[in-house]
């Protein structure tokens, strides 16, 4: 077995780890004090509840050999069977001595951190207004039935020899997703969507926006994210090489331009960058690049950032024109992060930078790259959507999705934790701030001013 690649993949695993206690503050800030814990909550119990499906049988349907068409895997390693002394990659060669080898059960790890912040990215959208044991059941459903079949599609490939036959997208129509921009960013971006026409609109929205509680939180998160990013998209490279190297450049490449891009749109249309719009922007430079880390040049990740930037930020305000109340803007960042990242893969991507990539539009390769791109992101963003509108009905005409009324104007945190976050003494609710302070809402400054048209 190769050591370094070994280590790195190890190493990418927990980096990607703490992206999910990374996203729960910076989803935490955002919201009201009243309900800080119930979002921590939601984020922290994906690492229980996917932790123990993927090794009963979700390893399995995503990267077992396929059962049906390149949809889903089988069940050859329920319980991680199989994995435990197996190895992946490629053995020594004379042109290679060092040989591309690691354990499986690093590979499993790895891929265990994708599936949780997958999971965990859509609570965003529903904040301050649910259940925290249906979130629980929907969560472990949405990763059997959407999560782990996607997974399959874009993420397992078929082995040279034709002894493993992996999923559809990634074999049969060869779309370029480095690291995620289909299955976790456009998956949990479009189940999002849903699960805001399922729970409906917050007490009092759009008129109160919701101020965000802790700003310093956010940026915490954000910068957690980004940190944590590097074993996202540079850990894809699955090993300490050129690939690796590349993804680490562009992935700080486009987020540093996607600040800059969220901030400028700020300035001139709202007249003040904020913290929270440097935040934001840094998570979408981050989610549009995941699906082209490693096949672009900096120069294109450049590109890339700017454009996500710029377009984000103008997308987290549609929510006020078509009227549904997206939390914390998963669907302006996410989705639409995701749907740019993976596009601008078929203009930007250059066999230059990676051999097993393609050339797109920008470098000779025409249209071919860009619509095998839109099939792609077409089909993971219908198929979550449709199944999560499905699980989410399911669950609100059973069990139940949405917190009470007289729960979500109280606090959900006292209501369903029996816990607060602080100790406010004889300040009131909202983070304590003087009800002078006007809210702002979740992502800078686009909320108030659209919430007012």
């Amino acid at each position: 077995m190769n050591a370094g690649d070994t280590a790195w993949i190890l190493a990418s695993a927990a980096l990607v780890m703490l992206m999910t206690p990374g996203l729960a503050f910076f989803y935490g800030g955002m919201v009201r004090s009243k309900s800080v814990l119930n979002m921590l909550m939601m984020n922290f119990i994906a690492l229980g509840v996917v932790g123990v499906l993927w090794v009963l049988y979700g390893y399995s349907l995503s990267f077992g050999n396929d059962s049906f068409g390149g949809l889903l895997g089988n069940f050859d390693h329920v319980g991680l069977e199989g994995t435990i002394g197996a190895v992946s990659g490629t053995a020594p060669t004379p042109e290679d001595p060092a040989g591309h080898q690691y354990p499986v059960l690093a590979f499993v790890m790895f891929q265990l951190m994708f599936a949780i912040i997958t999971v965990a990215l859509i609570s965003g959208a529903i904040a301050d207004r649910t259940k925290f044991w249906a979130w629980t059941i929907f969560s472990a459903l949405w990763a059997t039935i959407v999560y782990f079949p996607v997974a399959h599609w874009v993420f397992a490939f078929s082995s040279s020899d034709g002894s493993v036959i992996g999923g559809w997208i990634a074999n049969q129509l060869k779309a370029l997703d480095f690291a995620g921009g289909t299955a976790v960013h456009i998956n949990a971006g479009a189940a999002a969507l849903a699960l805001v026409f399922v729970l409906g609109k917050r007490t009092g929205w759009p008129k109160d926006t919701g101020r965000p509680h802790n700003v310093p939180f956010v940026l915490l998160g954000a910068s957690l994210l980004w940190f944590g990013w590097y074993g996202f998209n540079a850990g894809s490279a699955l090993g300490a090489n050129q690939t690796a190297a590349v993804a680490f450049t562009t992935t700080t490449v486009a987020t540093a331009a996607a600040v800059i891009g969220w901030l400028l749109v700020e300035q001139f249309k709202y007249g003040k960058p904020t913290t929270l719009g440097a935040a934001s922007g840094a998570v979408a430079g981050l989610v549009a690049i995941t699906p082209a880390a490693g096949f672009v040049s900096p120069l294109g990740a450049l590109a890339i950032g700017v454009i996500a930037g710029v377009l984000c930020a103008l997308a987290v305000s549609l929510k006020f024109k078509f009227g549904f109340d997206d939390s914390l803007d998963v669907v302006g960042v996410h989705l639409v992060g995701g749907l740019i990242g993976t596009l601008l893969v078929g203009l930007f991507s250059t066999t230059s930078v990676n051999s097993a990539g393609a050339d797109g539009l920008f470098y000779g390769g025409g249209l071919a790259q860009l619509g095998k791109q839109a099939v792609a992101a077409g089909a993971v963003l219908a198929y979550s959507f449709v199944v999560t509108l499905i699980l989410g009905f399911l669950i609100k005409v059973t069990i139940g999705f949405r917190a009470s009324k007289e729960d979500e104007v109280s606090g959900v945190d006292e209501a369903l934790h029996a816990e607060s976050a602080y100790d406010f003494g004889g300040l009131g609710g909202g983070g304590g701030l003087s009800n002078s302070v006007k809210p702002t809402g979740a992502h800078s400054a686009a909320s108030l001013e659209e919430s007012k048209a």
